[in-house]
């Protein structure tokens, strides 16, 4: 695993499990809600953010978390692993009640949160499984035939994914 895609709804985790990947494997990451979110949730054109990735992808280590289905084949080209987590919406819904209590809303760059709660949002986490989810598996299939999928269903299958790969990795890697 050199260049790990991480996907999967808002509150399911991505940027925790990259947080953690990123430590074990000693890779870059870049959460992409730091790229595409200025100062005031002001958005970064798409033509810039799709830039952006290109350029990142070029490295030959690399984490980056973040959905953003319309750039996704950039990552899926160039990755070697995606990490999907696809949670429950219940679990997303926790997921993100739990980020507000944490966090108190607002961007945290440095730990890749950018926590805004909306009603647009709560759909979207509502309507992802049967919206998203089968169009990612597109992506997938058309972009990154060549990718190992890991497809995460639950916070404890996360973590064990996580130990499992801290096992695997010996220090310094």
């Amino acid at each position: 695993m050199d260049r790990i895609a991480i996907i999967g709804c808002g509150g399911s985790g991505k940027s925790t499990v990259a947080r953690e990947l990123a430590r074990i494997l000693d890779a870059p990451l870049t959460h992409l809600d730091t790229l595409y979110y200025h100062e005031h949730w002001t958005p970064l054109p798409t033509d810039e953010f799709a830039a952006q990735q290109e350029k990142l992808v070029t490295g030959d280590r690399w984490i980056i978390e973040g959905n953003y289905a319309g750039t996704l084949p950039i990552r899926l080209a160039a990755a070697d692993t995606v990490i999907f987590l696809d949670l429950p919406a219940t679990a997303c819904l926790r997921g993100i009640l739990q980020r507000r209590w944490h966090y108190r809303g607002g961007q945290h760059p440095a730990d890749g949160v950018y926590d805004r709660i909306t009603w647009n949002f709560i759909r979207y986490i509502l309507g992802y499984r049967r919206t998203m989810r089968p169009r990612i598996h597109r992506l997938i299939h058309d972009h990154g035939p060549h990718v190992r999928l890991i497809t995460l269903t639950s916070r404890h299958h996360a973590n064990r994914f996580i130990d499992h790969t801290r096992r695997a990795t010996p220090p310094g890697t």
